[in-house]
């Protein structure tokens, strides 16, 4: 005897409600409102300087109306200036970053593969105190760093006080700690049966970084330079004691000096000087932005 079949219920779909665009507004509409209110309160500043630097009138007070009058004569003028050497300025500042930036990713990284992948003695220490460094802004270091580079300076020259390579040696010592710290975390998240699988096959720890690695690690490595070339070329604390001399000075302190010292300062000068010196910045910024994201939130999980 055959056991009862259920009878089959007939589902029924409900209506779904259709929300109409009052109470779409009200739901996410504020949401739309701050957003355009942060966009304008940063977009304001960045708007202006723009408007200063084509402002052929040479104040401040003139670029209020903003895009009133446009012109390149301010850039001109101070790419062919004989009292402010820009393109000096430009040209030290991208060797100071781009060197900073490529050295400081190359020791950081082979600091985190060390701490990361062996076990020695110290390791847990060592990384305790990068994070307790860390806890230091490197402001605090100036006065030390002055007293350093002038006596290095009586026995290396070339790394004392105003020297780019003085100034390199300083950025990376301050970006070591910080670096090989969110290295660290992102190379935590490579398998370690990869080493595993080339040493096996006879590699040893240089080539197994060389050649698996760094190209396994790309993304941090391409947030770590970033970070780097930016930090070296928006510094102006450090460049302003270590560097001297006008044609060695960054594009940060020469263009602050070029409208500290003076009444009727060349503020449109000093704003398309500010523009310009962005930049690589920006270019470097699109050109890495698809690691940012990824580098940054991969190296934070660790």
């Amino acid at each position: 005897m055959s056991a009862p079949v259920a009878p089959k219920t007939r589902v029924v779909p409900v209506a779904s409600r259709r929300v109409g665009p009052v109470q779409r507004l009200r739901a996410t509409g504020w949401r739309h409102l701050v957003a355009l209110l942060l966009s304008a309160f940063a977009l304001f500043p960045l708007l202006y300087v723009l408007s200063t630097s084509l402002n052929p009138g040479g104040t401040l007070t003139g670029s209020n109306h903003l895009f009133q009058t446009v012109g390149f004569d301010n850039y001109t003028s101070l790419l062919s200036s004989d009292q402010y050497p820009y393109l000096t300025w430009f040209r030290n500042s991208l060797v100071i970053g781009l060197t900073t930036a490529v050295a400081s990713t190359l020791i950081g990284a082979l600091a985190a593969y060390a701490f990361s992948r062996m076990r020695f003695t110290g390791r847990r220490m060592g990384l305790l105190a990068i994070v307790l460094v860390q806890m230091f802004p490197q402001l605090l270091a100036v006065v030390a760093i002055f007293l350093l580079l002038l006596q290095i300076g009586d026995i290396f020259p070339s790394l004392g006080l105003n020297t780019h390579l003085g100034l390199i040696m300083v950025y990376l010592g301050g970006a070591l700690g910080v670096n090989t710290y969110l290295m660290y975390g992102f190379f935590n998240t490579v398998p370690t049966a990869i080493d595993e699988a080339a040493k096996i096959d006879g590699a040893g720890h240089a080539r197994i970084f060389f050649t698996i690695i760094l190209r396994l690690v790309a993304p941090i490595l391409a947030v770590v330079a970033l970070l780097s070339f930016i930090f070296s070329m928006n510094d102006f604390v450090i460049a302003s004691v270590v560097l001297v001399d006008v044609d060695k000075q960054t594009l940060a302190v020469g263009l602050y000096h070029m409208v500290s010292n003076q009444r009727g300062a060349p503020w449109s000068l000093f704003a398309a000087g500010a523009v310009m010196a962005s930049i690589p910045v920006v270019i470097l910024f699109l050109f890495l932005q698809k690691y940012i994201v990824g580098g940054l939130t991969a190296g934070a999980v660790k």
